[in-house]
């Protein structure tokens, strides 16, 4: 004899839903925030790249604040030429979440299954934070700007 699932089992566990509901609230403040201040303007909130002030280089997260106000303002070519990997990784984030949640389409098992690894994203943010400093072209247009 099989047993009945009650209702009460299939419901979420509360603290998913508060991180849930906190990880929207925090997404929404920051789409406003980018919606209302400019990075490229003198007096922004947002704080300047600590690793490029130090050091002169540019690490893989700079522009990703240009990147991300550009396209809230639907600017897709200046978000492109602030931070190219940050447009592949929006891109990619649905389906390796959609894929960690069981979705397993047979045509993406070979790409999601190599790009859902740590060490995947690891070596691609090194080898993209040393390519966009190297000073000659392609790599060049890697930088920010």
């Amino acid at each position: 004899m099989a047993i009945a699932r009650s209702p009460t089992s299939r419901r979420l566990p509360v603290t998913k839903v508060a991180l849930a509901g906190a990880g929207v609230a925090a997404a929404g403040a920051g789409v406003w925030l980018l919606r209302v201040f400019d990075p490229n303007a003198p007096g922004n909130p947002f704080p300047p790249c600590l690793f490029y002030a130090t050091t002169g280089w540019h690490c893989p997260g700079c522009g990703m604040t240009r990147c991300l106000h550009a396209l809230v303002h639907g600017d897709l070519g200046q978000a492109l030429a602030m931070n190219p990997l940050m447009l592949v990784a929006i891109l990619a984030a649905p389906l390796l979440v959609a894929w960690r949640m069981g979705w397993r389409p047979r045509v993406l098992q070979p790409l999601a299954r190599w790009m859902s690894t740590a060490t995947f994203w690891l070596g691609l943010i090194a080898l993209y934070g040393i390519a966009r400093n190297l000073p000659w072209a392609p790599f060049s247009w890697l930088a920010p700007g």
